[in-house]
């Protein structure tokens, strides 16, 4: 079986970001020149995804229009002869590039917002990517993900080790370990305690699923934060099919948080192929 199918939870608040996000998603703040919601696009994109299903919500309109056609623009930047930038405006979306957009009508978890998309994904493996962890390696972290999936046809989570002070911000993943890269999850818990948390194996923000994590999310009760939490949905489906735990080769930036957007920022700036030398020199000027 094969991973054609994203979801893409964008309907959050944004909060930790105001005011900046008051009158934008915080999906659309750049790092560097492009919007986050791209950056995830393009990784699951790069992995074979073709279908991308946006669980959006008010105010989230200018993820529509950003994954749209500009027709003025297109048409301003070929009369001037700009070949360059049309074809960066064109693209956002490729042509095989399928984009759907469905509301979630209340914040009432992740494990919610993926469940709004059932209907949209019907009986196939997908992907879940979120895009406030901005994710980068030598190869996409998810492409490194359906490659583990088609050996292993079951559901895969990315996992980085976490300080340990940090598990109460993460799902919590505990196993036996298959591989260097690789463990058999046998629990998982929701932002644990450091006192209790199983293990330091926190999950990232990709993760590929088989539909039968619809089910479990559908009959479960609220979570932790009084929400319907995903990874409870996974600790139900564990109990009916294998879930694997990724350690992913390549460096993640939690853009929820302020500290790890600037640092995205300037560590993807500094990467830049026409940016990156000017800037390098110009932050080699300041008193630091």
């Amino acid at each position: 079986m094969m991973v054609k199918k994203a979801i893409f939870p964008v309907a959050g608040l944004g909060t930790r970001f105001l005011p900046a996000t008051k009158a934008q998603p915080k999906e659309m703040l750049p790092v560097v020149d492009k919007p986050l919601i791209q950056y995830a696009v393009e990784e699951a994109y790069a992995a074979g995804v073709r279908e991308m299903i946006f669980v959006t919500g008010r105010h989230k309109r200018p993820i529509e229009d950003h994954f749209d056609m500009t027709f003025e623009l297109e048409v301003a930047l070929e009369q001037a002869g700009k070949a360059e930038l049309l074809e960066v405006v064109r693209s956002v979306k490729p042509a095989d590039m399928e984009c759907i957009y469905v509301r979630q009508a209340q914040a009432l978890g992740l494990g919610h917002a993926v469940l709004c998309g059932r209907r949209l994904v019907g009986n196939e493996p997908f992907a879940v990517l979120l895009a406030d962890d901005l994710m980068v390696g030598e190869k996409p972290i998810l492409k490194q993900m359906v490659e583990q999936f088609a050996e292993w046809q079951a559901s895969i989570l990315a996992v980085q080790e976490v300080p340990p002070e940090h598990t109460k911000r993460y799902g919590i993943v505990a196993g036996t370990q298959v591989n260097d890269r690789l463990v058999d999850i046998t629990r998982i818990v929701e932002k644990p305690a450091p006192e209790v948390a199983p293990s330091n194996l926190g999950v990232a923000g990709r993760y590929i699923l088989t539909p039968g994590v619809f089910r479990e999310i559908e009959n479960q009760p609220r979570g932790v934060g009084g929400e319907i939490q995903l990874t409870d949905g996974i600790a139900a489906l564990l109990r009916r099919e294998k879930v694997f735990a990724y350690r992913y080769d390549g460096r993640r930036y939690d853009c929820g948080s302020k500290e790890g957007f600037l640092e995205a920022n300037v560590e993807l700036a500094l990467a830049h192929p026409q940016l990156g030398p000017g800037f390098r020199e110009f932050l080699k000027t300041l008193p630091l």
